[in-house]
């Protein structure tokens, strides 16, 4: 079945940036499981699967905009380290959390002094234009309660 609305997608995917340097593979592991139409993943990708199908294996280029947007240097910040949650010593360029009033958010450490950070709240790969090479593994119908959800249920879904 092509991919549409209320479709449950399972696929393998292999992401690079331009120049062609992995940054993270699903294969080797669980594939990723997302509903379409529901925004569980960049907007761009979800538009480069739809009307893909199960069997199907093509490459998607995805610009900064349709991906993790625009960096934003006034996402640059400084606080005190005792807000970073992080093992062994901190170091630019290494991704921490940040305690926040919505809970725990991944940031990256610019600078690490001894009582605060520089820390940018930018999504890591925002800026990036971001190369995927998919394959579709197997498509189907979302049931009602995933729909109601806004989610996937089950094996490399969402577990209630």
């Amino acid at each position: 079945m092509p991919i549409g609305p209320e479709t449950v997608v399972n696929f393998h995917y292999t992401l690079s940036d331009e120049s062609g340097k992995e940054l993270e593979t699903s294969r080797g592991g669980d594939p990723a499981t997302y509903l379409h139409g529901a925004n569980n993943i960049i907007p761009g990708l979800e538009s480069e699967m739809a009307g893909k199908d199960a069997g199907d294996s093509f490459t998607a280029t995805v610009s900064p905009e349709q991906g993790y947007g625009l960096r934003d240097p006034d996402r640059v910040q400084r606080v005190p380290i005792k807000h970073l949650a992080f093992k062994g010593k901190l170091r630019p360029g290494a991704v921490v959390q940040l305690s926040t009033s919505e809970g725990m958010r991944a940031v990256t450490v610019v600078k690490a002094g001894r009582h605060t950070a520089d820390i940018d709240t930018n999504h890591p790969l925002a800026g990036q234009t971001l190369v995927f090479d998919i394959e579709i593994l197997e498509t189907r119908n979302a049931s009602a309660e995933e729909l109601s959800h806004g989610h996937v249920h089950g094996p490399g879904g969402h577990h209630h």
